[in-house]
């Protein structure tokens, strides 16, 4: 159990790295070289690590799993800073970088899934399949249209402005609504059977 968790962390952590990196990049090739400037665009963990997001939330999640609550286990790094107004074309290219870090945790889970091959050795069979799960939870949890996940800038991306900025100012209470639907259970409801849907495309059963 303990190896599972500490998996689960490690996969966890190094994936939202790379979902924030990829943010970052994008974002620079489009324009705003914000996220580079400050240092961002590194697997250095250091950089990224958001106190809350990264080690608090998946460690209290992964304990509640443990003593047999069946949580929704999720976390995230500190956000790289994008200035959209530096972006060449900014309502498009908000959808680019708001599609970067979900395309990037598909892209690993894809990859990962060409080399799962039953008949591993259990432990690396199981490490793999922990990481597609993963990968697949933050491509799927971070494209709900709530502000400030992904999904919600591709949504600003295509609304007409004013619509826009007045979604956008529900941002200050996205955390509690996410918080507020995990508590539900609607999480597990919607995004749970996505997850389980995309690991059958790629040919794993969770």
């Amino acid at each position: 159990m303990l190896i599972e968790i500490f998996s689960i962390l490690v996969v966890l952590f190094f994936s939202i790295i790379l979902h924030e990196c990829a943010h970052g990049w994008v974002a620079n090739r489009l324009g705003d070289p914000t996220a580079k400037l400050a240092g961002r665009l590194t697997l250095n963990p250091l950089k990224h690590v958001d106190m809350v997001g990264t080690i608090i939330l998946p460690g209290v999640l992964l304990t509640l799993r443990m003593l047999g609550h069946d949580t929704f286990v999720f976390g995230w790094a500190k956000p790289v800073p994008v200035m959209f107004s530096k972006l060449k074309n900014p309502k498009r290219d908000m959808i680019w970088v708001g599609l970067s870090g979900p395309a990037i945790n598909i892209a690993i889970a894809v990859l990962l899934s060409r080399i799962f091959i039953v008949g591993l050795p259990n432990a690396i069979e199981s490490l793999i399949e922990i990481a597609i799960y993963m990968n697949i939870l933050l491509a799927v949890f971070n494209l709900i249209p709530i502000p400030p996940l992904d999904g919600s800038r591709i949504v600003m991306g295509l609304l007409p402005d004013k619509i826009a900025m007045k979604y956008s100012s529900i941002e200050r209470y996205g955390i509690l609504i996410v918080f507020g639907l995990l508590y539900l259970g609607a999480f597990k409801i919607i995004v749970l059977p996505i997850i389980l849907v995309v690991g059958k495309m790629l040919g794993v059963d969770f």
